[in-house]
């Protein structure tokens, strides 16, 4: 199968994780990525323990796929390798600080001007425009300034943090979708185009009904535990070993929860006899819940609701997931063996063509590893590739 960016040649200026992402996710439908990193390698490659081999897991988590060059940007030799780059590439991805790209002079009017039908994707902590514009901006902080980590965790307990990346991945994603659809658009126009992906817009997007909640009520919500306060029941539950969650979403799938859990009463109660009802009751219909569960194994009661069809789940570590078939089943992870690392595997992109999950060839690249190749493919000779190495603009691993 062709992949469906064969044709597309990304430069990928960015670091940390968001645009890291983006570039990733071009690459695993088959685009060509340059990665200039800054002299020293993307900051991301020290985030650790724990690193796997010589590179950091976060880093390695967004970066298959690509080619390393070490280039130094705030010299004119290093901007004008990256204007000889750009001159190829379909899509420019940056996510410098406001101002830096037209100060150093890789701007969207800058590369234009080399190339007139670019897709240009800028990825920011606040977006372009506004007080906060010219602020960073980091996953956690962007889950506190939003007000997602205001309702993550318990009542009563510290803020807490999502466990997992989701504004910077998160983020990623939706440049990405950007990118392609500017590349469709210019299929169909031929004109290039300047897209943006802010974290803010991303953190705001998760907590999209809360802010809709809010302006319908007036209600601040406030630490939701594993549970919605929307739905009921619809969280974790204790079982004699662990936890489960479950979700009981509707009115028939309460009532088989209840038959199989032996409370049918509970079906008919009239407190409990629509969602709004339970909902408005959560605090009396929890413990009743509980009381049963907590009768049963976490094996036992996945058997049990499972023969009811109650979608139910245990509440399992990372070790449990990486060994669920399901994931070998559909292909989530997959081996990749790298020159340092003959074990490396890694979770593939969230999405199938035709039956198969796209992945990119290459493993994450080390630090400079790709430099004299690039330039050789950009048309220096080897006295100049070796001079712009031995003076700093460039450097090979």
């Amino acid at each position: 199968m062709t992949a469906p960016l064969a044709d597309i040649h990304v430069c990928d200026l960015t670091q940390n994780l968001a645009g890291p992402y983006c570039g990733q996710i071009l690459a695993d439908l088959g685009a060509t990525v340059i990665k200039i990193e800054p002299p020293g390698g993307d900051m991301a490659r020290e985030w650790g323990p724990p690193f796997w081999g010589t590179r950091s897991a976060l880093y390695l988590s967004v970066n298959r796929g690509k080619r390393s060059m070490v280039l130094d940007l705030k010299s004119a030799e290093g901007i004008e390798v990256l204007y000889r780059i750009a001159r190829r590439s379909d899509v420019f991805l940056q996510a410098s600080r406001l101002g830096v790209a037209k100060r150093l002079g890789f701007d969207f009017e800058a590369i234009r001007a080399r190339r007139p039908d670019v897709v240009y994707a800028s990825i920011s902590a606040y977006g372009s425009k506004g007080p906060m514009s010219d602020q960073p901006g980091y996953d956690p902080l962007m889950q506190a300034y939003t007000g997602l980590m205001s309702t993550t965790g318990y009542a009563g307990g510290p803020p807490t943090r999502v466990g997992g990346a989701v504004v910077d991945y998160g983020t990623g994603m939706w440049a990405a979708i950007a990118v392609l659809a500017a590349l469709r658009r210019r299929d169909a126009t031929g004109e290039g185009s300047e897209v943006e992906a802010a974290l803010l817009d991303t953190t705001l997007g998760w907590v999209s009904y809360h802010v809709t909640g809010y302006l319908a009520t007036g209600s601040i919500p406030g630490p939701m535990g594993s549970g919605v306060p929307a739905i009921a029941p619809y969280q974790a539950f204790a079982t004699t070993d662990g936890h489960v969650m479950i979700a009981a979403g509707n009115d028939a799938l309460f009532a088989r929860l209840c038959e199989a859990l032996g409370v049918t009463e509970l079906a008919s109660d009239e407190r409990f006899l629509t969602n709004p009802l339970r909902s408005a009751n959560h605090a009396v219909l929890i413990p009743l819940v509980e009381e049963r569960t907590r009768l049963h194994s976490t094996a036992a009661l996945l058997d049990l609701t499972r023969r009811h069809s109650v979608p139910c789940s245990a509440i399992r570590n990372i070790a449990e997931v990486v060994a669920d078939p399901q994931l070998a089943a559909v292909d989530l992870i997959a081996d990749a063996p790298d020159a340092e690392i003959p074990e490396y595997r890694d979770v593939g992109i969230p999405l199938r063509m035709d039956g198969t999950r796209p992945h990119a060839e290459a493993t994450p690249p080390h630090a400079g590893e790709h430099t004299r190749e690039i330039l050789s493919e950009l048309g220096y000779s080897n006295a100049e590739v070796d001079g712009l190495i031995e003076s700093g603009v460039a450097e090979a691993r």
